[in-house]
């Protein structure tokens, strides 16, 4: 729940984009929240996320550049466990930073998370490197830690992170192992290659696991004694640039996060709705194409063929509305495809065929189904499926033809359907489906 939540007009806006695409996600259909459970559990933690106020900080590099030894000397205490060979961190998990010392204004339940992510380069890196993106979209500030001039891997990994937009903070870290001269020119030299990635000013050095330093001790005697002691860690500069940073932007930087990932799950939930709904809408067209054309072809009755052809159409019609979310009745049904159908003189292509095939069933007493079966099926089938492509346009649109006419639509599918595939498709559906009947071996 939201906490003295801030007034300020974008954070509102982000909070109320979240609420929105929770809402979209919720009226979703059983089978695309299947599809879709991952991205309501992300967005309901990004909902708790900016309602709290709580801030994100990833730490992304190569395997022991420092960045567990990082978390550790920002929080001031071993939080991660480090291993000087590198490679024990399997999977991105997070610690709170309490001696931060910061809250978002107006929110007293704000806290600082650390995040800490798999190396860049290790092994199976593939499936990694896409839990980290999915990590970054969410983070609010990134730290990239190198310990040395970048290397392709790593440069790569900078320009993919760059493009989700977040700040970057580059930590050049074990600085210490570094002479003077040589800090300074591997800062100039990382600085030129990240220009335009990472402004100048979002360079940072640091120490996090010092290296153990030899002390000459005096001994009371006189004598000297060595010993090897490590010095603390230095991550002042950098704790300094992130609180700094928070205090300019923080809420902004929250707002602008959750707005942006709401945004990213919006066009995902519309990208699946248009797939599953083509996927559905082309199986419907093909089954009841397929239908019409055994219904006509199979009906030894002259007339009514026809009619059971019409009625099919118009049941194809009624299921498509539903697909897309609208409901048609049948009468309405009846009238779209009557529409359709005289558009571009779809009687002419099929209809006519039909017709004259009922006709032709009628003056034979009956007898002329079994010579009429598959033509008059096929191309019964083939006006079905012109009908329903067509159909299909009219309600993606939202129930209009858009910025054409019927005529229009009907002729640019005509003009883009293999009519020969169609018709020997449907010939097989009618051999299939009567395969138990004595007509279909003629």
């Amino acid at each position: 729940m939201t906490q003295s939540s801030p007034q300020d007009p974008n954070y509102l806006e982000a909070v109320k984009s979240v609420e929105k695409t929770l809402g979209d996600l919720r009226g979703c259909s059983d089978s695309e929240r299947k599809l879709l459970i991952d991205d309501i559990a992300q967005l309901n933690e990004m909902y708790e996320k900016i309602s709290t106020g709580r801030v994100e900080i990833t730490i992304f590099g190569e395997i022991s550049t420092g960045k567990s030894a990082m978390i550790n000397a920002l929080i001031g205490r071993a939080v991660a466990e480090v291993d000087v060979q590198g490679g024990w961190t399997k999977q991105v998990w997070g610690t709170a930073w309490d001696g931060a010392g910061y809250r978002l204004p107006g929110m007293e339940s704000s806290e600082i998370v650390l995040i800490d992510t798999p190396g860049i380069n290790e092994v199976g890196g593939a499936d990694r490197a896409e839990l980290a993106e999915v990590t970054a979209r969410r983070s609010d500030l990134i730290l990239f830690v190198t310990d040395s001039d970048l290397n392709e891997t790593e440069y790569a990994a900078l320009v993919e992170l760059a493009a989700v937009q977040k700040p970057i903070i580059l930590v050049f870290n074990k600085i210490d192992l570094y002479r003077d001269d040589e800090k300074k020119v591997l800062i100039e030299m990382l600085q030129k290659r990240l220009e335009g990635l990472i402004p100048a000013e979002h360079f940072v050095t640091t120490v996090a696991d010092p290296r153990k330093v030899e002390y000459v001790i005096q001994q009371p005697d006189g004598g000297e004694k060595t010993e090897w002691r490590k010095t603390e860690p230095d991550v002042e500069e950098l704790k300094s640039m992130i609180l700094e940073t928070l205090e300019k932007e923080g809420l902004g930087l929250l707002a602008l996060n959750a707005a942006m990932y709401a945004a990213d799950k919006s066009d995902r939930i519309s990208a699946l709705r248009v797939a599953m709904r083509e996927k559905r809408a082309d199986q419907v067209i093909w089954t009841m194409a397929a239908t019409k054309a055994v219904v006509v072809a199979a009906n030894p009755i002259p007339i009514v063929d026809i009619f059971g052809g019409l009625a099919v159409d118009a049941l194809m019609i009624v299921t498509l509305s539903k697909v897309y979310g609208l409901s048609f009745s049948m009468s309405q049904a009846r009238g779209l495809a009557k529409a359709i159908s005289g558009a571009a003189g779809i009687y002419a292509l099929g209809e006519f065929t039909n017709w004259g095939a009922s006709a032709f069933k009628l003056i034979t007493g009956t007898l002329g189904t079994a010579l009429t079966l598959i033509p008059q099926g096929a191309a019964a089938g083939f006006t079905s499926y012109i009908i329903g492509r067509s159909a299909k346009h009219y309600f993606e649109q939202g129930g209009s033809w858009g910025v054409g006419s019927a005529k229009t639509v009907v002729n640019d599918i005509l003009a883009t359907t293999n009519k020969d595939s169609v018709v020997a498709h449907l010939k097989e559906e009618i051999k299939s489906r009567l395969s138990l009947n004595r007509h279909a071996e003629q």
